[in-house]
């Protein structure tokens, strides 16, 4: 069954993304964007059956926190796609007549790093997840964060199909670009250049800290409803036309057999064709970007370009909200920052949903009708 045009994104709310809030908890945020959204939809809160949130909050404890009721719940569980199956969750329980309207709802507030040291020694050491890789993963690497396996991958990219660190650094600059001109972006008014971009310190050779995000504190929401529900709403609709995935072909980056090769192969195929359009209808894009390398090879996965010609793209296309083919028009993870709690790849819904309903002030792209999200 098919779940194009059943429901629509009705209204949103964001906070600004900030290094830390630091008289905020997170189900401060998260009430904040809540009633935020909720009011932007022209809907009150008794009105929300459904509440879908991250996994790193129960959604049954998120709801009680909220003070709602739903008849449906869900945390979602797929690390930095949570956000964007969250709509696809969404509008398959509305189509199916499970619920009326679902908040959709990412982010956190990330504590001091001298309060997380002081939690971490109260709480004790923690032990690692069962892993037929934990051998090899606990006593060698790779390194902090994500930098080790996307270093790895860009490695590949590059010895691959000839990619430069120029390249690379003009996703940085065109993000960066836009989210200069986004006051919730926490690099508000700070371009950046292509040699600011190489001469920032490897965080793990060769990637280069300011291609890397930076977790941040906040949070973001939006309300899904049916089609003709969205239709007696304030704001225009913005309609799911169509999803693919979550799609998966590794947990450990390494151990896949090719690492510059994304699920979004699966996932953009599938959108696509229950959506009814062709890539070449896609008139801009909001993609996952904790890294360039993984933002790179998913839009070529999704067929905005030939594998491994992404990089000479880049080169010669202008990506801001500006340009020809705009990506992340609020300046992405890497520009806005990345939320905590799965939300940095959540606020590519947000920032989709405000293109489409033409309220993205300075940053509106002139044509903003077909846009395609990936998490």
């Amino acid at each position: 069954m098919s779940i194009r045009g059943k429901a629509a994104i009705v209204g949103f709310y964001e906070t600004p993304t900030r290094k830390e809030f630091p008289d905020r908890t997170t189900y401060g945020l998260m009430a904040e964007v809540a009633r935020g959204a909720i009011i932007d939809s022209g809907l009150r809160k008794e009105d929300i059956d459904g509440l879908i949130g991250p996994e790193s909050l129960n959604s049954i404890e998120l709801a009680e926190a909220l003070g709602m009721q739903p008849r449906f719940t869900s945390s979602m569980t797929v690390h930095g796609a949570s956000g964007a199956a969250s709509i696809a969750t969404a509008a398959e329980a509305i189509s199916a007549g499970v619920v009326n309207y679902v908040l959709c709802i990412f982010g956190e507030s990330r504590p001091r790093s001298s309060s997380r040291l002081t939690s971490q020694v109260q709480a004790g050491p923690q032990l690692p997840r069962p892993s037929r890789t934990t051998e090899w993963e606990i006593p060698y690497g790779p390194v902090i964060a994500m930098n080790g396996w996307y270093g790895l991958m860009k490695q590949r990219h590059m010895f691959e199909y000839g990619t430069t660190q120029e390249q690379f650094a003009k996703v940085v600059v065109d993000q960066r670009f836009n989210a200069a001109k986004n006051p919730n972006a926490v690099w508000y008014d700070q371009p950046v250049t292509i040699d600011d971009v190489l001469n920032s310190r490897f965080t793990n050779d060769p990637l280069h800290l300011l291609e890397s995000v930076m977790p941040c504190s906040g949070a973001h929401a939006v309300i899904v409803t049916s089609a003709e529900r969205a239709r007696a709403l304030p704001n225009p609709p913005v309609y799911v036309l169509g999803v693919g995935g979550p799609a998966t072909h590794h947990d450990i980056i390494y151990t896949d057999h090719d690492m510059t090769t994304t699920p979004v192969v699966d996932s953009a195929p599938t959108a696509l064709n229950m959506a009814q359009v062709n890539i070449r209808d896609i008139q801009l894009a909001q993609f996952y970007d904790c890294y360039t390398i993984l933002e790179m090879s998913c839009l070529e996965d999704a067929g905005i370009v030939p594998k491994g010609d992404i990089g000479p793209f880049y080169e010669s296309t202008d990506t801001t909200y500006k340009g020809s083919f705009p990506v992340n028009t609020d300046g992405g993870q890497i520009g806005a920052g990345q939320s905590g709690g799965t939300g940095g790849g959540f606020r590519h819904i947000v920032e989709a949903t405000r293109q489409i309903m033409g309220r993205g002030d300075e940053r509106q792209v002139e044509e903003a009708d077909l846009c395609l999200v990936n998490g």
